[in-house]
């Protein structure tokens, strides 16, 4: 192989390298401060983030546990140490509302965030959200019940056209011999 095929063979992927970088840094120039606060808005009403509030205290008390397990004479310690630290690294919580609103502002218009926004601040929104669980649980329930129906209501009615069909293509049964009479 020649010099002039490698740099070719090289080309290609580097041009597709090349042209995806630029839509990625097209796109994350596209999003405005306005385009940015519309997503943070959008986030703090849907409480997209909400969900990763206990992970921080959750493995403080984790990370506690595993510590005093090891050094039950370090406990108050342990325990001082890893509280101030977790305090410490609180302060980080924002940045996964920044990424959060970027994932957003990457994938809604910032009209769109809008009136997202403005749905899920509504009652109907807000009540979306704190009902929202409640019927997706009931909603799961309902269809587990309405599966196991379907699934056997299929099984018995396959099972009767089975039966029926294997009944009709077998040959019928000899009728049974009348006993022969005894000749006087």
């Amino acid at each position: 192989m020649n010099r002039a095929t490698g740099f070719r063979r090289l080309i290609a992927p580097l041009s597709v390298a090349i042209m995806l970088g630029g839509l990625y840094s097209a796109q994350a120039q596209e999003i405005t401060p306005a385009h940015l606060a519309a997503a943070r808005a959008a986030v703090t009403a849907i409480k997209t983030t909400d969900q990763f509030d206990s992970f921080l205290p959750a493995t403080a008390q984790q990370l506690k546990a595993e510590l005093i397990q090891k050094d039950p004479n370090l406990e108050a310690i342990i325990s001082a140490t890893v509280d101030e630290q977790a305090l410490a690294l609180a302060s980080r919580r924002g940045d996964l509302e920044n990424e959060a609103a970027r994932a957003y502002a990457i994938s809604f218009t910032e009209e769109e965030l809008n009136a997202i926004t403005g749905f899920y601040t509504s009652p109907a929104g807000k009540k979306l959200l704190s009902e929202g669980p409640i019927v997706s649980r009931e909603v799961a329930k309902a269809a587990g019940i309405w599966q196991r129906g379907i699934a056997r209501d299929l099984a018995q009615s396959v099972a009767e056209k089975v039966v029926a069909a294997a009944a009709a293509t077998s040959p019928a049964p000899a009728a049974p011999e009348a006993p022969a009479k005894p000749k006087p």
